[in-house]
């Protein structure tokens, strides 16, 4: 007759450098699991469609053996009737509270929809749901730990995407430090957690010759993500800012460009002049819906970024640097001081809410800089188009060979 585990058994278990299943020998299915580090806990191991599934009742010895006896036969007719306790488990913790899945959701719609512009909200939500909540669903809150936080950030720079890891573990800092200060967790599992990879500012600034190759690829390229490029360069604006402007934010006829507070980085409404070469490039586009400029189904704006930075690449000289879309506000900033216009303008055209107007300047400058705008852009407008129309489009041609 087989002898179950005792308490001395139990006790006395052999620890191991790896992790060791102990069997019990009364309810076939149930285990006593010893790791290397002397912890104990039980777990059932059970059939369901024909796979082989673990449910972890809970450690040792908060889980006695005569408890963990009752709730493994428990999980075992549960299996026998067809059903799967460890999914019914996770589903289970899922719906409480505490849940991960329940407090990230409230956390992304009590704080980062209330207090963050949408975009930053969609982010977290979008790092948050692509990184996180595989990993740790079916588990409470407060069972997270820094060495599951550490194992998240390991995982995305092994994927690839070492500063992806950065902005992963923002993104949870954020949550946990939301749960702490709503009393959900004692302390955060991040504290003392550092960004996985360094960062530094980037400096690249395209020079003339390299600005002038790029616009001629960007036109070789076309609607929509060329032109969007040619506004990138002719306006000095945000990557998303430009790619998702809608119709009704501009204006032709008084040439401008309004941007609305839930658009830009600093949730402040933004008027951007639209020089003459400008409004030549709005005026070419197709109409595809009545929202967005820049689209091909007229339903959503066009994206796909990287492969239609890997197509424009293809079409520059091999031996160019490597340079961002990013680059080209850096390099409208650079080349308008070169012309000697202002940094406050500049600063004005970018919408940068630090440098000039940091602290209590920007509190109390209130002058919207409307005119000087507009001239610093028609004068970098005229720029551009001088620029470009230095090469022939034949000599364009034989570079991209």
């Amino acid at each position: 007759m087989a002898r179950g585990l005792t308490v001395r058994a139990i006790e006395t278990a052999k620890i191991a450098s790896a992790r060791r299943e102990v069997p019990d020998g009364l309810l076939t299915g149930l285990y006593l699991v010893v790791q290397p580090t002397g912890k104990r806990a039980w777990c059932v191991r059970y059939r369901h469609n024909g796979r082989s599934r673990k449910l972890t009742i809970g450690p040792w010895p908060a889980v006695d053996l005569s408890a963990a006896r009752n709730l493994g036969a428990k999980a075992l007719r549960a299996a026998a009737e067809g059903r799967d306790p460890a999914t019914e488990k996770k589903q289970a913790r899922a719906m409480r509270a505490d849940g991960i899945e329940a407090v990230a959701s409230r956390f992304i719609e009590l704080h980062c929809r209330r207090a963050n512009r949408p975009r930053t909200a969609e982010e977290t939500a979008r790092l948050l749901k692509l990184h996180v909540l595989p990993r740790w669903r079916g588990r409470l809150v407060g069972e997270i730990t820094r060495r599951d936080v550490l194992e998240i950030l390991d995982l995305v720079v092994e994927a690839g995407t070492p500063i992806a890891a950065n902005r992963t573990l923002s993104a949870v800092r954020k949550m946990f430090n939301w749960c702490v200060a709503r009393d959900i967790i004692t302390v955060s599992p991040c504290a003392g957690v550092k960004p996985p990879t360094p960062e530094r500012s980037r400096d690249r600034v395209l020079t003339d010759s390299e600005l002038r190759l790029v616009w001629q690829a960007a036109g070789a390229i076309g609607y929509p993500f060329g032109s969007a490029v040619e506004l990138l360069i002719l306006t000095g604006q945000r990557r998303d800012e430009v790619a998702k402007m809608e119709w009704s934010e501009v204006d032709l006829n008084a040439r401008l460009w309004i941007l609305p507070r839930g658009r830009v980085k600093n949730n402040q409404q933004h008027e951007v002049p639209l020089s003459d070469a400008a409004v030549a490039v709005l005026g070419e586009f197709p109409r595809i819906g009545t929202r967005f400029a820049f689209t091909t189904t007229g339903e959503c704006a066009s994206n796909g970024y990287s492969k239609n930075k890997r197509r424009l690449d293809a079409l520059l000289p091999p031996d160019m640097p490597p340079w961002r879309l990013h680059d080209l506000r850096r390099t409208v900033a650079s080349g308008m001081a070169r012309l000697g216009i202002n940094l406050p303008v500049i600063e004005k055209v970018l919408n940068h809410s630090s440098g000039s107007f940091a602290g209590i300047v920007g509190v109390y400058q209130r002058h919207s800089f409307a005119e000087e705008k507009r001239v610093a852009l028609n004068v970098w407008g005229r720029f551009v188009g001088g620029l470009v129309s230095e090469v022939p489009p034949t000599k364009v041609v034989a570079l991209r060979g």
